[in-house]
């Protein structure tokens, strides 16, 4: 990995395993338009991502921002509809101070429709152009941020597919790189036990706290994160599930908390807490998978472990999903959406050490250009919600 030349260098030293263009749509009434400017250049790298509210949000802001300076991000077009309530210019400064080609397209003036997306095409031809020239550098392992969420959960999933990750994660750490995990929802039951592996007591209590907080939070929204198909799938509790879930974090000490869109200032293993703060006013958080891959894509994740044993066919925009199947059965229904069958311990015919050596050595490949399955059929996915969340304090990332 160390000798392949394959990322791309930004302006402001971080490095990317992708180079994107993002088309970013400011409101939801800007999202047609922005697809419309995206789809002419459908053989190229250029994604469309963006929030769709109007009533403004520290936490949309936040993601956004992170989302348009991301290490996998070359570009961006902004797209407005010139009423909404996000600050597009202090978003086009932030982009700037970092580099990147940025322009934003007002569709109020710039003709509606037509003359938007004729001017957004033009502007994106051109940037592609300087897309073109990004220095390319080696990739290492200590240069990646690394993602884990599942979702389908069955009952393989924690005897298979999770504890694999879980093992990668242990040596991908070893080598340096970030590795963070997330689903405080799924972790209830099992606050003692996590907090058992935090270098500091204070540490210890946050990230304690954090899944009591989640706990309080679905008690007070009457659902908690547990889905009939979860219990179809053999899952009795949301105990059993969250210990299946907590599998994927590994074994090594847990270096800090995180909430979405912060950056891990060091190698180690991350909690990210997901679930928002105070009482309830936005809804039940993370409603689908595709918004907890959002938040760690926020956080600088390159790439997404993604585990399931239903089947998800899900993907995201900016950073590949590596699929990792639980199930051996549903491994064979839906094997062109699966990068690994997990399912092999299961039959007897691959270990834990066998599965996690082989996530590595996926993770090693694609972050030197190879595609994912979801990258190869076109998944795009990006959701982002209204949620709301207080800054961490000095405990949740000791030195």
């Amino acid at each position: 990995m160390e000798n392949n030349v394959s990322g791309y260098l930004r302006a402001d030293g971080t490095k990317g395993i992708r180079n994107v263009l993002l088309v970013v749509y400011l409101v939801e009434c800007a999202h047609h338009v922005s697809q419309q400017i995206a789809k002419a250049f459908d053989e190229q790298d250029v994604q469309v991502v963006g929030f769709s509210g109007c009533y403004p949000n520290k936490h949309a802001d936040k993601i956004i921002n992170a989302v348009c300076t991301h290490a996998n991000v070359g570009a961006v077009l902004l797209v407005s509809l010139g009423c909404e309530s996000f600050n597009r210019s202090q978003l086009e400064c932030h982009i700037a101070e970092t580099g990147r080609p940025v322009h934003t397209i007002v569709i109020q003036e710039a003709g509606g429709t037509p003359g938007a997306v004729e001017s957004g095409r033009t502007w994106v031809a051109e940037a592609l152009t300087v897309l073109d020239t990004v220095q390319r550098v080696s990739i290492n392992f200590d240069d990646l941020i690394i993602g884990t969420v599942c979702g389908g959960s069955d009952a393989t999933s924690g005897i298979t597919a999770n504890p694999s990750v879980g093992r990668a994660f242990d040596r991908l750490v070893q080598k340096g790189a970030i590795c963070m995990f997330e689903e405080t929802g799924e972790m209830i039951g099992l606050e003692d036990i996590m907090s058992r592996r935090a270098p500091t007591p204070a540490l210890a209590t946050e990230l304690r706290n954090a899944v009591e907080k989640a706990a309080a939070y679905y008690s007070k929204m009457g659902h908690g994160s547990f889905a009939p198909g979860n219990a179809e799938g053999g899952l009795s509790t949301i105990e059993e599930k969250s210990m299946g879930a907590y599998c994927k974090s590994g074994n090594l000490p847990i270096s800090g908390l995180i909430k979405p869109g912060d950056r891990p200032p060091r190698s180690g293993l991350y909690l990210m807490d997901v679930v928002s703060d105070g009482d309830p006013v936005f809804g039940f958080p993370n409603i689908n998978d595709s918004s907890e891959i959002v938040e760690m894509i926020a956080s600088g994740c390159h790439l997404i472990l993604f585990t399931t044993g239903r089947g998800s066919v899900v993907g995201a925009a900016v950073s590949p999903v590596i699929k990792i199947c639980a199930n051996p059965d549903t491994y064979r229904r839906m094997s062109g959406d699966m990068d690994i069958n997990a399912g092999r311990i299961l039959e007897g015919s691959a270990t834990i050490d066998d599965v996690g050596d082989e996530i590595v050595s996926l993770v090693a490949a694609v972050a030197c250009g190879k595609k994912t399955k979801s990258e190869k059929l076109g998944h795009q996915e990006f959701v982002l919600t209204y949620q709301t969340f207080e800054p961490i304090g000095p405990a949740c990332l000791p030195k």
